[in-house]
This record gives structure tokens, sequence and C-alpha cells, in this order.
């Protein structure tokens, strides 16, 4: 039996998909309500990687563990809310799997946690972390949490720790990276110079199930398939919709004003920003990742064609959002 937590996500959804087809059984674990998918060899078992003793229970008889439970989030309102569930919920976790003798957990990390290269360096895994303001409060608290899992391979858990860089697929594309593409089909006009790092859900999942099978262990893994510019995936994903891309450059000077502009809206509305000084710029950062270590781990994976990746992507959407 397998548990994955955080299975309502982007990265959990998919991944009790893969499972499932591989002929896995599969125990779910999910906050407050769960998708609307059945399958005999499926357990939707709600919880809370904040309850110890729940956890505990949950763990029993299970021989891996995939987290992928976390808090996305860089409004300054989630602070306490970032190192409450993604710090102490992995501690949690890793606990959890120490007492019940799981055999492997595998952990979603995120590039974040590596830091910045600075320079306009390939940033891999061998980057040192460096605590200063550049940081946001998520990407703390997703190397603290890294921290506890590299705490748990100390106590003698068996453990992998995956980087991804930013995730692409279907879900609610009201939250998080698949905004992106909703964004696209409206036709939103604007786009920066900067650039990241960006890769296929699919591409993920199936890197997660290969390094949970192998004998790897105690290792890191940065999963990013191309380095692109916000400008040549936004054109591309407007393109697979039909729509207009983007053609007007947002300015660094632009993009500060803007920022702030939500963060003012935000305290007089009680809701989030839309965009946060971290998330404006990063946009307009050249940010790139060396992918090579886990290619050479897994010499047999190749990632999918990127352009292949959004027309999938965006037909899904469209599916699902019954869009023309």
């Amino acid at each position: 039996m397998i548990v994955v937590t955080g299975a309502n996500g982007l990265v959990g959804s998919h991944l009790i998909t893969a499972l499932l087809a591989q002929g896995k059984q599969v125990k779910a674990l999910y906050h407050k309500s769960h998708a609307d998918v059945h399958h005999q060899n499926l357990i939707w078992q709600q919880g809370d990687i904040l309850d110890i003793t729940g956890l505990e229970e949950i763990f029993t008889e299970i021989t891996q563990v995939y987290h992928c439970a976390a808090i996305v989030s860089f409004s300054p309102k989630d602070k306490h809310l970032l190192y409450k569930t993604n710090v102490e919920g992995t501690a949690n976790v890793v606990n959890a799997c120490l007492s019940a003798g799981v055999q492997k957990l595998l952990y979603v990390s995120s590039v974040a946690a590596l830091g910045r290269a600075g320079n306009d360096k390939l940033i891999s895994e061998n980057n040192k972390w460096i605590d200063g303001k550049h940081n946001s409060e998520y990407a703390k608290s997703k190397y603290l949490a890294e921290m506890e899992v590299w705490r748990g391979i100390g106590e003698g858990l068996e453990a992998v720790i995956i980087n991804p860089s930013i995730i692409l697929g279907c879900s609610d594309w009201t939250k998080g990276s698949a905004a992106i593409f909703k964004n696209a089909y409206k036709e939103f006009p604007w786009y920066t110079n900067g650039t990241n790092g960006f890769v296929d859900v699919q591409d993920v999942v199936t890197i997660m199930t290969k390094l949970m099978d192998s004998h790897v262990n105690a290792q890191r893994f940065v999963i990013s398939g191309y380095n692109l510019s916000y400008q040549a995936l936004f054109t591309s994903i407007a393109n697979a919709f039909r729509k207009k891309p983007p053609h007007k450059l947002v300015t660094p000077f632009l993009a500060e004003i803007v920022w702030r502009l939500e963060a003012l809206k935000a305290k007089f509305s009680s809701s989030k920003p839309l965009l946060t000084k971290e998330t404006a710029r990063t946009a307009q950062q050249i940010i790139s990742y060396n992918n090579s270590k886990l290619l050479n781990a897994l010499p047999d994976f190749k990632y999918k064609a990127m352009n292949n990746s959004i027309e999938r992507i965006c037909q899904e959407f469209k599916s699902q959002y019954q869009l023309s």
C-alpha cells in the first residue's frame, strides 16, 4: 500500500492516476474534500499532516510514501501557514515514516529550496543555500522542510528529494501554475523578459515513480525539462488555444508599481494580491536549471517535447472547462 499526501493537488492527482495504471494500491490523503475518482485499488483517507497521531495510524502497514502536500504562496499573510504546513507538516510525515518502518519516502520539494545562483549561472543540486532577503518565505519553508527529510535520512529513513521547476499541467486554473493557461486563454497582453525552468506534470510523475522503485537513496534531483522565456511560453500556450499572444512588455519599473498597487488593494479588500513583490521580481530574472544529474541517474528517461506538452494540456483544459 502506498500513501500519497496532497492527493488533490496538481502533482498528487496525476501521480494517483499513474500509480493506479501500474496496478498499485493507493491510499490518497486529503484534507477537506477529495476528487470524484473511484477505483478498486484507491482508498480516499481524510487526514491532516499536522495531526501526529492520525498520521501514525494512516501509515500503518504502508510501504512507500509520496509527500506532495504543501502550501505554495507568496503572500505575506500566509507566512505562518507556510512554515506550519511545509516545515512542521513534513517533520510529522518523516517521523511517521520512521515510526511505521516505511520502506521509502519521496519528498516533492521545489527549485526554490536551491536558492539563487547569481550571475546567470545554471542552478543545480550543488547550489549552497544562502539565507538572505532575496529568498521568499516560501523558498525558506521548502528549504527547512528538506532539512527535515535529511534528518530522517540520518535517522535511517530511505528517502529521495525532487526539486521541480514550474510544473505545467491541467488542474484548477484559478490556482498556481495552472493560472498561466487561464491568462493565455483570456488573452492577457503582458509578458516579461525573464526566463525560468518548466516541466510537464506527466514527466514529474514518471520521474517520481522511477526514483521510488529504484535503489536511489539520500539524493536530491532538479526536475526541469526546459529553460524558456516567459514570452516564449505564453506565446506557445496562446497559439495552442488559438488566441492572441502577449504583446506588451512589463518593464522592471512597471512591475514595481504594479505589485505595490496590488498589495494596497489586497490590504483594503482582505483578498490575496494577484502579484506580490516576490513574483514580480522573479518574473524579471533570468533563471536557468541544470537537469543533467537526473538524466544521468535515469538514462532511459527523456523529457517530453514542450510544444507537445502544451498542446495536450490546452486540450485537457478545453475539455475540463468546455472551452471553444
